[in-house]
């Protein structure tokens, strides 16, 4: 990826690094998602907020394509015929937004990521991933969340195609992480064997992101 592909420096950046600097939203309480619906600090919102970097990429589903490569021993480049040929899962699940929304019961359909890591097949030593946006953003998740069983590479929400303006054509959703590791706009995923920070993680916030022990920063 060029410099020219990086997403730009915004308000929004700014004043997010500042909220990691100054530990913002942190209610220094736990809970598990077994026993609590709602993550501390959180409280529930009815639409769904739209939060970007100030580039909405136009990524039509002829012109789409997701590159899967890296610690991978079948790497791909999947078109929209071939993802759509892969197993088609139906999921609800909650989202978390760092910045402190949470929306219930999402309905999504997609390919489920465990469909997907059986199609590439990650080596023994693949233990992260890094995901790529056409927005050329960029987050990190560990391959065990990534392989979460509510984990959903997804193309459809509550019925109908995901908007441009929430990701579509494609996106992923791990709803057990703050909804920033859910990268939209999905191009690239590649399987790396350590920890990498992305565009978020360099800023300020946190390597994994588990919203029930409030790991918005690092």
């Amino acid at each position: 990826m060029s410099d020219d592909d990086l997403p730009p420096e915004t308000k929004l950046t700014r004043s997010k690094r500042a909220w990691a600097s100054s530990n913002k939203f942190i209610t220094g309480t736990t809970a598990r998602p077994e026993s609590e619906r709602l993550p501390p600090g959180q409280h529930i919102v009815r639409d769904w907020p739209v939060l970007d970097l100030g580039k909405q990429p136009d990524v039509s589903r002829e012109r789409w394509k997701l590159r899967i490569g890296g610690l991978v021993d079948r790497p791909q480049t999947l078109d929209w015929a071939a993802f759509m040929a892969l197993p088609q899962t139906q999921a609800r699940s909650d989202i978390h937004c760092v910045t402190t929304w949470s929306r219930y019961d999402n309905d999504w359909t997609g390919v489920a990521t465990r469909d997907l890591l059986d199609l590439v097949g990650p080596r023994d030593e693949a233990s992260h991933l890094m995901l790529h946006g056409y927005d050329g953003y960029t987050t990190n998740v560990p391959l065990a969340d990534f392989a979460a069983p509510e984990a959903i590479i997804v193309h459809s929400w509550q019925g109908a195609p995901l908007s441009r303006e929430h990701g579509g054509p494609v996106r992923l959703v791990i709803p057990h992480l703050y909804f920033w590791k859910s990268a939209k706009w999905l191009g690239g995923i590649d399987f790396l064997g350590a920890d990498k920070p992305g565009f978020w993680e360099v800023n300020g916030y946190h390597m994994r992101g588990d919203p029930w022990a409030e790991e918005r920063y690092s």
